[in-house]
């Protein structure tokens, strides 16, 4: 008498002959797994008769002639059930298959795996689909005539749902699952306290057929079989990321699935083409999470004509009811940039870092600076063209590294080596983006490799000798970071954290007996004239340069020696004061050249002292000194400016010069040298 199951078991029309034989050969397995089911409810009935005593019941349930007996009938039942499953799937042919392997997966020891698609193999809860699509076809059709002919309404449905049509009777109290969020009912889902769930049969029975397309033969080539939410084409575990609502209670064991979105028609095969490819991969490995597949769909979306995908994430929501809730939508563009593979560096780093955010000790600094990371992650590869975006994603990287440095997270280790490319990704051709790469990319000295050795990242993480791994100390289970005297930078004011690098290596060359400032450009990073410039006349944002410099001191120094990357410095048409081009000259990390003479004019450590306590004259006064001693006739006699400029004259020290921008500040001071 099920209000489903029945009528349609009962029809008569040939269009229902598949559902009719699959009732049939479900009800024929059915049986036996029944029968054996009664058996054991019988023998344990035996000892449950409300006309024995305690002392009989506990008598029979002790006797080994019952407990063999017992034994044996649990023993066949379990047995019916477990092969109950893949004897469905090796015998059963047809729609019916089709169905089997869009709502189950069976691993390799014959255990059912679910697709989120389909809930737990066709059914949400008490929720069973199957038996609700009965009852809407029962709603749409007439089961019991000979034709099993549409209904009088039939037709207003189907406009309805096909071309969004106005009808009388548009939508029905019935129950839609986990598919239709906005019409699930429930508390404020109308003008009263509460509503039915509404729906339109035919959408429906639309898209229970539509769900047969994602079988399980697609999942298998995609390479995810571990997890019941890789059942099915494009589904991967849960991030909650990129989406307003996020949180981490989203990230459930069903995950969340894109759906294919095309602009113009397709047929039914093409789509199962589609998804019998799943080609969602990054190289050789499947896509696992949500960031993998936006950067997979999109050279796949290009080659099938795919416009954008629509994300739905399985959620609880409405309390503990599960919910295909629409996260957004992702735009398949038809070129994707070269740039976009600089995302490849990140991969394994990524996800040694999500492990430590949904750790149970993660801090919330930890868990927020991971999550800003996803969402500007998922922006740039939506849009890779953008400069300012790729910048996003340098900050975020700070940011994670900020935390990390506080104590929590560490063991992902720090940023990984990044390669040149980055540089081009993230170039907007700004004053702050130079300067942050001749900040970063500084050393002691190159090699004629171009490897640098004493990079400066060493002021901003406590790393071993290779400079890619965090210092700790501490036995396992109680393993920190190592407390470094040379970490001096600490990402929150950019002129402190200027002027803390340079009285670092001031105090590292005076114990190592060198009279020069150790800080050298990389090959085709130095600071160019006009944005020094800017800097010293308060026109660079110092803060963000500092901010874009930590993450970029990752850049692999050997590649970009190897590589043709450059930036395209603008026209020196700008001038720092004299009175700092002075300075700058006493800060020198090398003997000058300038023509056939060489100018070896050491450094004074009490220059950084004066500027630093906002002193500038007397700085001033001690670089003048030193230069008319290296035989230099300087055009100025004295210079001067605020406190607060001094501190900014003394942190714009530590964006590095070559041999060529020393000489024309040289040949400003002293005309008669370019002559000479």
């Amino acid at each position: 008498n099920d209000p489903g199951l029945t009528p349609m078991e009962s029809s008569r029309a040939e269009r229902f002959q598949e559902f009719r034989a699959g009732i049939l050969a479900s009800r024929k397995e059915l049986m036996r797994l029944r029968d054996a089911d009664r058996i054991v409810r019988s023998i344990k009935e035996e000892a449950k008769h409300k006309h024995l005593s305690k002392v009989e019941k506990e008598r029979i349930k002790s006797s080994e002639d019952y407990k063999e007996r017992l034994r044996d009938a649990e023993k066949r039942f379990k047995q019916e059930k477990a092969s109950l499953l893949p004897y469905l799937r090796k015998t059963l042919r047809g729609q019916t298959r089709e169905w089997m392997d869009a709502a189950m997966v069976l691993d390799a020891d014959g255990e059912p795996k679910w697709p989120a698609l389909l809930g737990t193999g066709g059914s949400d809860g008490r929720f069973d689909f199957t038996n609700n699509a009965m009852k809407r076809l029962s709603e749409l059709y007439e089961l019991q005539s000979d034709e099993g002919s549409a209904k009088p309404e039939t037709e207003q449905w189907v406009r309805s749902s096909l071309w969004a049509e106005p009808v009388v009777r548009s939508l029905v109290a019935k129950p839609a699952g986990q598919y239709l969020p906005g019409t699930a009912g429930g508390a404020n889902n109308s003008n009263g306290p509460e509503s039915d769930s509404m729906i339109n049969p035919f959408d429906f029975v639309l898209l229970l057929e539509g769900a047969v397309a994602f079988t399980s033969h697609a999942t298998r080539k995609l390479g995810l079989t571990d997890s019941a939410r890789a059942a099915s084409p494009f589904a991967v575990s849960s991030c909650a990321a990129a989406y307003a609502s996020s949180s981490r209670a989203d990230e459930g064991a069903r995950g969340e699935q894109w759906m294919p979105l095309w602009s113009r028609p397709t047929t039914y095969g093409e789509l199962r083409q589609l998804l019998a490819e799943g080609r969602a991969q990054l190289g050789t490995k499947p896509a696992q999470e949500p960031l993998d597949l936006a950067r997979a769909v999109a050279r796949l979306g290009t080659s099938r004509g795919i416009n954008a995908f629509q994300r739905f994430g399985y959620i609880e929501r409405n309390g503990q009811s599960n919910l295909a809730v629409p996260l957004g939508r992702f735009s398949v563009k038809e070129r994707i940039p070269e740039s976009l593979s600089c995302l490849e560096d990140l991969d394994n780093w990524r996800r040694r870092l999500r492990r430590e955010a949904r750790g149970q000790s993660a801090s919330a600094r930890l868990v927020s600076a991971e999550r800003n990371l996803l969402d500007v992650l998922f922006r740039v590869t939506e849009n890779p063209n953008l400069a300012q975006e790729w910048q996003s994603i340098l900050l975020r990287l700070g940011q994670v590294e900020e935390a990390m440095r506080a104590g929590n997270g560490f063991s992902a280790q720090p940023i990984p080596q990044l390669r040149p490319e980055w540089v081009t990704a993230c170039n907007d051709g700004s004053v702050e983006f130079r300067l942050a790469l001749s900040f970063a990319l500084q050393a002691a000295n190159f090699g004629k490799s171009g490897n640098p050795s004493n990079a400066v990242r060493r002021h901003w993480l406590p790393l071993d000798k290779w400079q890619t791994r965090f210092a700790t100390s501490g036995s396992i289970g109680s393993v920190r970071l190592e407390s470094r005297s040379d970490v001096v930078m600490h990402g929150r004011r950019g002129t402190d954290d200027a002027i803390a690098m340079i009285e670092r290596r001031i105090l590292e060359a005076a114990q190592n007996s060198v009279r020069h400032l150790p800080l050298q450009s990389a090959p085709r990073a130095s600071a160019a004239v006009s944005d020094l410039s800017q800097m010293v006349a308060s026109e660079v944002d110092l803060d963000r340069v500092i901010a874009l410099a930590l993450p970029l001191m990752a850049v692999n120094r050997g590649s970009w020696a190897e590589q043709s990357v450059t930036l395209n410095a603008p026209r020196e048409s700008q001038w720092p004061e004299d009175a700092w081009l002075a300075i700058r000259l006493c800060t020198l990390p090398w003997p000058l050249r300038a023509g056939n003479a060489v100018l070896d004019i050491g450094t004074d450590p009490a220059i950084i002292r004066r500027l630093t306590v906002g002193d500038a004259a007397t700085a001033v006064e001690i670089s003048l000194r030193r230069l008319r001693a290296a035989g230099l006739r300087c055009a100025i006699r004295f210079g001067n400016t605020t406190p607060e400029k001094s501190r900014l004259w003394a942190a714009a020290l530590a964006f590095p010069i070559n041999q060529r921008t020393a000489r024309q500040f040289l040949f400003r001071l002293d005309p008669n040298k370019e002559s000479s």
